[in-house]
């Protein structure tokens, strides 16, 4: 019987780590979790985000519709969005709110209901190890995919009973050209 896989994906995490590693963000959203999948059976992929601001950042905030209708037309793909605060904008930056909150809760409310048996979480924070753990706790397998050296995260890979690394080797195939 083949293990049934949730992907969790923190979308702003994954966003800034393509950047400042690969220099690029084109990525294809169905190839890169099919590989994340290895053969294993699909439950249901969730990709968190925050909406940019359509009159702060205009420009921005087509891109990133764009890309999101690219991540909406993946099979078993939910699209969960946050929102950016704009707060003294644009003197200070915008800043996420309720997304590790949003993604934590999934992760644990679809664990309790028995809906995987392996979840793959796609982030660099720290601050999803006690999620995880209770994860584990349940009874759960847990995979790390992490963009960055191997000193990045620890916290993440000591919890992880897997740790997919996303180097240049496994991103070959994942990208839109």
């Amino acid at each position: 019987m083949s293990e049934r896989v949730m992907i969790f994906i923190d979308g702003s995490n994954m966003y800034h780590s393509l950047k400042n590693i690969f220099g690029r963000t084109d990525i294809d959203m169905g190839r890169f979790c099919h590989k994340l999948l290895n053969r294993r059976q699909l439950i249901r992929i969730y990709y968190y985000n925050a909406k940019v601001g359509k009159k702060e950042e205009p420009e921005r905030y087509r891109h990133q519709q764009a890309f999101f209708a690219g991540v909406n037309a993946v099979p078993y793909l939910e699209l969960r969005l946050g929102r950016l605060v704009y707060f003294n904008w644009p003197n200070v930056p915008p800043y996420e709110k309720g997304i590790d909150v949003q993604l934590t809760t999934d992760m644990l409310t679809h664990s309790f209901k028995n809906n995987y048996d392996v979840v793959i979480l796609v982030a660099g924070d720290s601050d999803y190890v006690g999620a995880l753990q209770a994860v584990k706790d349940s009874g759960k397998h847990v995979e790390v995919a992490l963009f960055g050296k191997r000193g990045d995260s620890w916290q993440l890979r000591n919890v992880a009973d897997r740790v997919i690394t996303m180097n240049k080797q496994f991103m070959r195939g994942c990208w839109k050209s």
